[in-house]
């Protein structure tokens, strides 16, 4: 076994079920290997930001490695924001770069795509990923392999490896995996014990449910939980799509101003606030009605619980959700909930489209068809996509990227072999959104809306009096043939109406359904959050 067919099987046995790249010279030695071996399937994609996003997506999706292969400098480098927004996301992300061989790297030469030194790569890397190595010694590799992909797991946090391009090939044993870190019973008891008892004295308990819940695949085990407590849960903005078809009582989403009032209410009246793998950021709280006295919350997040002024370290959330369900027995009440009722029934009529349009049609469309799993890029589409009914969402609700949606998108086909449904603006599509052009390689088949009001909209809503959000208008219906798919403008909900079932019946190629907004028009939602932005900031 060489160098990089260890690794391969060891990303395999760690999770891993495919692999997304693009070749070049540092890379070609363990790209061949990648493709001859066969042992994870290669879906290459044409910029790096894409294949950081596609991989992202699909370790998100199924709780599992994503992984994004690249050459050294130029292509490792270009993907860092992709891999920023998976850090800053917790997904469970590995970088593979191909790296300068060990007799170049001691010729004395500046190298291509070398910035300030070999090392500044891996040192850049650092600051974006929670653990590294250099494969630069077959007898020490597993042991590097085994540490790397542990970590990834353990936090749910992008990883880097580097592997010299004449190393690639090196003969090498197999990985052994690292067993699980020991958790200490008697202070998960006591954690456990504490968190109970805060429940048990509060009025108004609550569970709010976040990314780390689907990272670590607990979204089942979650959702008895909340029957066995007996409590209402809502989801984070990060947090949304989760727990869904779910049998929980899911409230809906909480998003403080610009969300529903029953929600906020609920939430920020809440005496006993459970944050279970919850990011605790801005885009989660920074628009509370009221502020929330987090010093009285219990979170559960990064490995650790913290009820106010004390932490309880090393106690992972699987554990600790394990323990819980150990400790409470079956419910005996049944917790009276109102669902989040989501708009249904469009009115296919000759009226413009807006974004709530686009909303109600999705929703007659996935209680039509079933669930499919949906990719957002950031903007008016993610703020629109709040509104539509409980299915799996991979979307940067935090780190906030543009053109994330479209590769994000094919990830989710690559990951789970359902066909999915992108929503996107016309300012990330102009970014990433020719990816599509791959699909007619790999059979992948989306469904793509794209939000077009000419304009960086979500820009434009606070400083309206900028002329450089104009983007103009592209055509993007009509480029959709030229990259192998099929492509549609409408302006009218008639017209949306009939685009999204011919969309549905129509197999094997990629449909494009281009929506044409008038400038000004937002989402319901996406009014409230600026409203709720702008009454925020008058008040300081």
């Amino acid at each position: 076994m060489n160098l990089t067919e260890s690794l391969l099987h060891a990303l395999k046995d760690h999770g891993a079920r495919q692999i997304f790249g693009i070749p070049g010279d540092f890379a070609l030695p363990y790209f061949r290997i990648i493709e001859e071996s066969k042992i994870l399937p290669l879906y290459t994609l044409s910029h790096e930001p894409g294949v950081g996003f596609a991989a992202d997506a699909a370790g998100r999706i199924n709780s599992s490695l994503g992984v994004a292969a690249v050459t050294y400098g130029a292509g490792a480098l270009n993907m860092t924001n992709a891999v920023a927004s998976a850090f800053a996301e917790k997904s469970p992300l590995v970088v593979l770069s191909g790296g300068p061989g060990q007799g170049e790297s001691r010729s004395g030469l500046l190298l291509h795509h070398q910035a300030k030194t070999l090392d500044s790569q891996f040192r850049i890397y650092r600051e974006i990923t929670c653990d590294q190595a250099r494969l630069d010694n077959p007898e020490r590799a597993p042991a590097d392999i085994a540490r790397v992909l542990a970590s990834c797991l353990r936090h749910s946090q992008p990883v880097y490896l580097e592997i010299p391009r004449d190393l690639a090939a090196a003969p090498c044993a197999a990985v052994v995996a690292e067993g699980p870190p020991a958790v200490d019973d008697d202070a998960l008891d006591a954690c456990v014990d504490e968190i109970l008892a805060r429940l048990g004295r509060a009025a108004s308990p609550v569970l709010m449910a976040g990314v780390e819940v689907r990272r670590f695949g607990l979204e089942a085990k979650v959702a008895e939980l909340t029957r066995r407590l007996g409590l209402p849960v809502v989801t984070s903005f990060m947090g949304r799509g989760l727990l869904a078809g779910a049998d929980a009582p899911l409230m809906g989403t909480y998003m403080g101003v610009a969300g529903l009032p029953e929600v906020t209410r609920l939430v920020e009246g809440s005496d006993g606030l459970f944050l279970l793998g919850v990011i605790v950021c801005d885009t989660n709280f920074a628009v509370s009605e009221k502020k929330i006295d987090l010093r009285k919350t219990i979170q559960a997040l990064n490995g650790q619980v913290t009820m106010g002024y004390h932490t309880y370290p090393q106690i992972p959330l699987a554990a600790l959700v394990d323990r819980l369900l150990a400790r409470i027995g079956p419910a005996d009440k049944v917790f009276d909930v109102h669902h989040q009722d989501f708009p249904r029934g469009l009115v296919a009529d000759a009226a413009p489209v807006n974004p709530n349009d686009i909303a109600t049609a999705v929703n007659d469309l996935l209680a039509e068809r079933g669930p499919m799993p949906i990719a957002s890029d950031v903007g008016d589409c993610l703020f629109t996509a709040m509104d539509i009914g409980p299915a799996p969402l991979a979307a940067p609700g935090y780190y906030a990227t543009m053109g994330f949606g479209v590769p994000a998108g094919l990830g989710l086909q690559a990951a789970t072999g359902e066909r999915p449904l992108i929503l996107v603006g016309d300012g990330a599509f102009q970014m990433t959104g020719w990816e599509l052009g791959n699909c007619r390689r790999y059979g992948w088949d989306p469904i793509v809306l794209l939000f077009n009001n000419a304009s960086w909209e979500m820009l434009r809503v606070f400083q309206p009096e900028s002329a450089f959000n104009d983007l103009g208008n592209w055509g993007f219906a009509e480029m959709a043939a030229g990259l192998g798919g099929d492509g549609v403008r409408v302006g009218t909900r008639a017209e949306l109406k009939v685009a999204l079932d011919r969309a549905v019946a129509t197999r094997g190629r990629f449909q494009l359904i281009e929506v044409s907004l008038r400038p000004g028009v937002l989402s319901q939602t996406l009014t409230r959050f600026v409203a709720g932005i702008k009454r925020l900031n008058a008040g300081k």
